[in-house]
């Protein structure tokens, strides 16, 4: 064997690309800092004393989980109604969200079968795209207050504004599927004389409705999770049950509360993966 060849032969001891990417890193690090500064990111302010003492005696107090069953009956009846705030909320945004998704999807649409869209059928996509917008801009933090005010305390107010927000999540990103994925089946049924909802139901839903089903119910998780928070604003279920037993500094009912969160979230993961299985 040559030099030549023995020395070919030796990997390089260096990455050919490391300039590339420091300059990168340090580009990326210079334009984060002003960021951090004007957020005011102070991560260090966790470990002063002042923030550190009531937030170690706060977390021993979570030790051991209050699991009486006079407090485990309550948690019950409360994860119920969580549930059931988030599974409304969410069919609710659905009847919504479907028949947005459908206009905004460029996809189904007739005119652009031969190229560019009419102006009628673009601008009934653009009314509805804009609509997607103006319901997912608003939190559902604020929706929820709002309804607080308009037909009081309860669970109520919590379907309302998960409803509204989720029917723009979900609209959007329902288009942004059907959109991406191979429209020719789709566009040959309307080509021969097809509607659009036997597209939709021939064409795009079988080969994207894993993933359509997989983002819906990773969205019903977010809204338990979001139901959860509206209950901090009076919109019932386990957020208000934590925020009763936070302002009493009760670590242990916090610590079971939480304990069924993550039971909650890891069913849904469950279901998730066991729907994709039998869709795919």
């Amino acid at each position: 064997m040559s030099s030549a060849t023995a020395h070919t032969a030796v990997p390089a001891r260096r990455d050919p690309a490391w300039q590339g990417r420091l300059f990168w890193t340090l580009a990326a690090a210079a334009a984060l800092w002003p960021l951090l500064v004007l957020a005011e990111f102070k991560p260090w302010l966790l470990l002063s004393e002042d923030s550190l003492r009531p937030a170690l005696r706060f977390l021993a107090d979570f030790f051991p989980p209050r699991l009486d069953a006079e407090f485990l009956s309550l948690v019950a009846r409360e994860t119920w109604r969580t549930v059931a705030i988030a599974t409304a909320g969410l069919a609710l945004g659905l009847l919504a969200a479907v028949p947005l998704a459908l206009l905004a999807a460029r996809t189904l649409s007739l005119s652009a079968l031969t190229g560019r869209m009419a102006r009628g059928p673009w601008a009934l996509r653009w009314v509805a795209r804009t609509v997607l917008v103006v319901l997912r801009s608003v939190p559902e933090l604020i929706w929820a207050l709002v309804f607080v005010r308009v037909v009081g305390l309860g669970p109520t107010a919590g379907v309302l504004a998960i409803a509204l927000t989720y029917a723009g999540m979900l609209g959007k990103v329902y288009a942004e599927i059907l959109e991406s994925g191979d429209g020719h089946a789709a566009q040959a049924l309307l080509r021969n004389g097809a509607g659009r909802l036997q597209a939709f139901f021939y064409g795009l839903l079988p080969q994207n409705a894993a993933e359509l089903t997989s983002y819906t119910v990773y969205r019903w998780e977010c809204a338990i999770r979001s139901s959860a928070v509206l209950g901090f604003v009076g919109a019932g279920g386990l957020g208000q049950q934590m925020d009763n037993s936070m302002k009493m500094f009760n670590g242990s009912e916090v610590a079971t509360l939480l304990l069924v969160f993550m039971a909650l979230v890891a069913l849904t993961d469950r279901l998730s993966a066991s729907l994709r299985r039998v869709l795919g």
